[in-house]
């Protein structure tokens, strides 16, 4: 399918400041980027880069006073995501070096401390794809679903704990449970065709079978309409937005995600 998709900041000003963002969607994999557009108002000098993990990143000073960022892509995505039952288990010693940094613990995943509630949950599940179903199972049914409800990212630990979270939170949950039985997992931004309520979304993936494979613990059934913005070990390295400083206020931001053709 073919989707329009658009993401509209509008920030107050107190003082110059630098931010770094990320709003323009990967192109590769299951996606293809056909064209974007970055509007910034008033214009500033815009430096793009990329990460370490191939995310599109901006630096900028945003002057003082109203400063309105919005960012529009065309992109081809697939209707209809992967399953894949029969995806291995991969021994660490045959891991691709850049998958190994998603086996660790990180700011968020406290992978560490989860082993035996991890080990718990898949005891009777083929390992691979089987053991990830499971974790995905296990955490949709044991972790509230709720839009809203964490302003900040929650730590597994804390969402675990109080039994409830964002999209956001429910993944990383999972990421952690994934990485504790050394399957590397990573956390995913970006947009969902027919979400709701409309927002950016967060899910997860995990790399069995020799390629990475998304899951989503919010969902009973997995959606395809999926495009990807970010990819990290966490919140920390996919926030799409990070002011410097305290002066920058994000008063609004409006999310859109229409079907430009389902045939493409």
């Amino acid at each position: 399918m073919k989707l329009g998709v658009s993401c509209d900041l509008r920030f107050h000003i107190n003082e110059p400041t630098a931010l770094m963002l990320m709003l323009r969607p990967l192109n590769g994999g299951s996606q293809k980027t056909i064209r974007s557009r970055y509007i910034v108002e008033p214009s500033v000098q815009i430096i793009e880069s990329k990460d370490h993990y191939g995310n599109f990143c901006q630096r900028l000073i945003a002057p003082s006073g109203a400063f309105n960022i919005r960012i529009s892509a065309e992109v081809i995505t697939a209707d209809f995501i992967d399953r894949a039952p029969e995806a291995g288990f991969i021994d660490i010693q045959d891991l691709p070096h850049q998958v190994l940094p998603f086996l660790l613990p990180s700011r968020y995943c406290e992978s560490d401390l989860f082993g035996d509630l991890a080990r718990e949950i898949v005891a009777y599940a083929p390992p691979g794809y089987y053991q990830v179903s499971e974790i995905v199972d296990w955490v949709r049914h044991f972790i509230q679903y709720t839009p809203g409800s964490s302003e900040y990212p929650l730590s597994a630990i804390e969402t675990h704990n109080r039994g409830y979270g964002e999209c956001r939170d429910l993944a990383q949950l999972a990421i952690t449970l994934c990485r504790s039985i050394s399957i590397p997992a990573r956390l995913a931004v970006g947009y969902l065709y027919q979400l709701e309520p409309m927002n950016l979304h967060t899910w997860f993936e995990a790399y069995i079978g020799g390629q990475w494979y998304a899951f989503d613990p919010t969902e009973s059934a997995l959606r395809g309409g999926r495009v990807i913005i970010a990819v990290g070990r966490d919140a920390a390295d996919v926030s799409i937005f990070h002011p410097f400083g305290t002066g920058c206020q994000l008063k609004r931001m409006d999310v859109r995600v229409n079907l430009l053709s389902k045939f493409v």
